[in-house]
């Protein structure tokens, strides 16, 4: 198979599950080569997503890695022969490739939990509200690029929209709900855009306001996306130059507990409904 020069997020966490599983039966690179039939440069290609693997393949290293865990390796499989470009390839060149991962993630998921503790959550952010924040950037995006950026987040909201969608649920700090990222009457659009997402079934929006007393978690904004299986878990946490993917077990139950944290702060569903109405009485 041919070398990729860009490999995307989920070819590359196909290769760590492979090395992962490699090291966990104790065989180095070489051995692993010579007991799959292949060599060891393409081994090391298989393992940084640099190059596919087959699900025979595939298969055939987790007999060798003794790994019993059919859940995963069915699932493993499954991202080895996907030949589906989903919509954010339409972006590619366009985009930063870590905005693609962002989306395939979120559409490859079961799951979503995020905290926000500045920000409106990117999948429950309207038109007017994404370009006033995406207008914020240094330096400004020209206008092509603004407008790509806009549409790209508005499609990434339509996977809550698709027949069988993931779990949504969010976690909301008072601040971003008042932040004025543009005026009075995008807050309001904001607000009532939150109020009527919060309806649907399979999201779920709570509040943390102000004056909930020994909250000190304002400043760790999270996304965590739940896989197919546990093992499979994800976490997207923003950074200086751009967003970050997490999937080490250490990693992800740190964020887990934060997240939980979070949700033991929030206000209940209900209540945190009343106090978004609120806020939109006060705008």
């Amino acid at each position: 198979m041919a070398v990729r020069s860009q490999p995307t997020a989920r070819q590359v966490r196909l290769g760590i599950e492979l090395r992962k599983m490699r090291e966990a039966a104790g065989l180095t690179a070489r051995q692993a080569a010579e007991r799959v039939g292949t060599t060891s440069a393409q081994m090391s290609h298989v393992e940084a997503g640099r190059t596919g693997v087959s699900e025979e393949r595939l298969r055939g290293m987790a007999t060798h890695y003794a790994c019993l865990d059919d859940a995963l390796i069915n699932e493993l499989a499954a991202m080895a022969t996907e030949r589906d470009k989903g919509w954010w390839e339409e972006y590619r060149g366009t985009l930063a490739h870590a905005a693609l991962d962002l989306a395939e993630l979120e559409h490859r998921c079961r799951r979503l939990r995020t905290f926000q503790g500045v920000y409106i959550p990117g999948l429950l952010q309207v038109e007017n509200y994404t370009r006033a924040l995406m207008a914020y950037g240094v330096p400004r995006p020209s206008t092509r690029q603004l407008d790509a950026l806009v549409a790209f987040r508005m499609r990434r909201r339509e996977v809550l929209d698709r027949e069988s969608p993931p779990a949504y649920e969010a976690v909301v700090h008072e601040a971003a709900l008042r932040t004025l990222v543009g005026d009075r009457e995008v807050a309001r659009e904001q607000l009532g855009f939150i109020l009527e997402q919060g309806e649907r079934p399979n999201v779920t929006i709570r509040v943390i306001p102000f004056d909930i007393a020994g909250f000190g978690g304002a400043g760790n904004p999270v996304l965590y996306a739940h896989g197919p299986v546990p093992g499979l878990d994800t976490v997207q946490i923003d950074g200086p130059h751009g967003p970050t993917l997490l999937d080490a077990e250490s990693q992800l139950a740190r964020y887990r507990a934060l997240l939980d944290k979070a949700l033991d702060f929030s206000l209940s569903v209900e209540k945190s409904r009343q106090f978004m109405h609120t806020i939109t009485r006060e705008l």
